[in-house]
């Protein structure tokens, strides 16, 4: 079950929405505000979620030679994903992300075909919904497979495969 965040699985959310929906924020009172997050993951320890932000086509414009994983469908169910070049299977991150389901979190995974539009304004993310860890190749970063919970719809999954190429 999802925690309480009124997010729905296919459903296009901005980086913000999101974040304000886990109740992610800094600062008290009338000083509070999202948390800005530039990073594509996210440990939201109070609702013991990791969220997986993905950008699709990673042109060299946009993503540095350090950024540029490799994620894409491997099918409508399952999902290739690389992690930050510096996660290890054997650091904290990594053990969380491979035994999530014994230690009661969760992993939610967020996709978008591009940074921006044409018109340079943002492209929110489709929340393809919790995705449980299948298995793993490599280090620094781990190359994981995630099983989606709910398949990507046919359209939606065609629309992914082309933007990730």
């Amino acid at each position: 079950a999802l925690p309480a965040s009124g997010l729905r699985v296919h459903a296009t959310y901005t980086r913000a929405e999101v974040l304000a929906a886990l109740g992610v924020t800094v600062g008290e009172g009338e000083s509070e505000r999202i948390r800005e997050s530039r990073e594509g993951v996210l440990w939201v320890a109070s609702t013991r979620v990791d969220v997986l932000f993905v950008t699709l086509d990673k042109s060299a414009s946009t993503f540095t030679e350090t950024t540029r994983y490799e994620d894409y469908p491997l099918s409508p169910k399952l999902f290739h994903w690389q992690s930050q070049s510096r996660t290890r299977p054997t650091d904290p991150t990594g053990r969380r992300y491979q035994e999530h389901l014994a230690r009661g979190s969760q992993v939610w995974l967020f996709v978008r075909e591009r940074p921006k539009d044409d018109s340079g304004v943002a492209v929110p993310y489709t929340f393809l919904g919790p995705v449980r860890y299948v298995s793993h190749v490599g280090e620094s970063p781990m190359s994981i497979t995630w099983e989606l919970e709910l398949p990507m719809p046919p359209a939606l999954f065609a629309r992914v495969k082309v933007a990730a190429g």
